[in-house]
């Protein structure tokens, strides 16, 4: 087909062609918001480089989550500050940790909104890795018992769901195991199963306390450079009984995405990280862009290349937008 017997301006001409036409749609179900817990009582702590983000006690993270479901948002990811930290995490899996108590406050008042919980180690060592350290080295499978303590405290707190971010070789299995023998079958597991060693994550170690004391995560997050093996790692957590897929970050790994989504059959969930959050905010700040068209522009790409679900900082904000429409 081709000018000027087709005249591809024809189905972009007014609004209502546009929206007919309209191959990709983007809505609050779409979004899942994630909230940072800290100890206290009517704490509401800026986080810098996030703008409109906070550490929020308890109280106000409630508070926080009404509003979310409110605008239609139907779960939100919760992220623990512990009070204090050791080598072994031991606040992770604590029956009073912060993300169980969190997690017990936001179901008590809202049954219906979904409240998973991010699975990791890193907030919760004094080393700020994500797994245990042993001679300077992280091993692998000392730090999946802890792991797997991790997400059967959160299930048995009230979460919805579990998701591990840790990325030790064998955490998905482990946790189901771990779950499934303690009668909370019915807990899915979201795996962030190809979560790369990006610098997109700057904002949220500011914000979770939670950057490593020595060296980098390189030995278990994935590399940048690295397709294929993202497949081999999303296929290892569909193997081992992962229930939602996610690839994280994702404006720069729209690509794996596109992948993941046509490889596998399992829903896709993708991170729109702290970096890619702050920059936006950050240009728009500036006056550089229009924030709000760009985020909205970041997400439905994402959404474009295939994910079912986007865990976003922007979640309230394209709320706003998309129920005003």
């Amino acid at each position: 087909m081709l000018f000027p017997d087709y005249r591809a301006r024809r189905m972009r001409q007014s609004d209502a062609f546009r929206r007919m036409m309209r191959e990709t749609t983007l809505s609050a179900d779409d979004l899942i918001l994630p909230l940072f817990a800290i100890g206290g009582k009517d704490v509401k702590q800026p986080i810098p480089s996030m703008p409109g983000h906070f550490q929020l006690s308890i109280d106000y993270l409630v508070k926080a989550a009404a509003r979310a479901f409110e605008a239609g948002i139907p779960a939100v990811m919760l992220f623990g500050i512990p009070s204090k930290k050791d080598p072994l995490a031991t606040q992770a899996y604590a029956k009073d940790g912060i993300v169980q108590k969190a997690v017990k406050a936001v179901k008590e008042k809202l049954p219906e909104l979904a409240v998973i919980t991010d699975v990791c180690l890193c907030q919760y060592t004094d080393h700020g890795h994500c797994g245990v350290v042993e001679n300077g080295v992280i091993d692998n499978d000392a730090s999946l018992d802890l792991l797997a303590r991790t997400a059967v405290s959160h299930a048995d707190a009230g979460a919805d769901m579990v998701a591990p971010s840790d990325m030790m070789d064998g955490r998905v299995a482990a946790i189901r195991e771990g779950l499934d023998e303690n009668d909370f079958s019915q807990v899915p597991i979201m795996s962030y199963a190809a979560k790369y060693c990006s610098a997109f994550y700057g904002p949220f170690r500011e914000a979770a306390h939670s950057a490593p004391q020595f060296g980098d995560r390189r030995t278990y997050q994935m590399d940048p450079a690295n397709a294929l093996e993202a497949i081999r790692e999303v296929t290892m957590d569909v193997e081992e009984g992962a229930d939602i897929i996610m690839i994280k970050p994702a404006l720069p790994y729209l690509d794996i995405i596109c992948r993941v989504r046509e490889e596998v059959d399992l829903p896709v969930a993708a991170y729109n990280v702290s970096g890619e959050y702050a920059m936006i905010k950050a240009a728009d700040q500036m006056g550089w862009v229009d924030g709000k068209q760009v985020m909205m522009e970041s997400l439905l790409g994402i959404k474009r290349a295939g994910a079912d679900m986007i865990l976003t900082y922007f979640a309230m904000e394209a709320a706003e937008v998309l129920n005003a429409r």
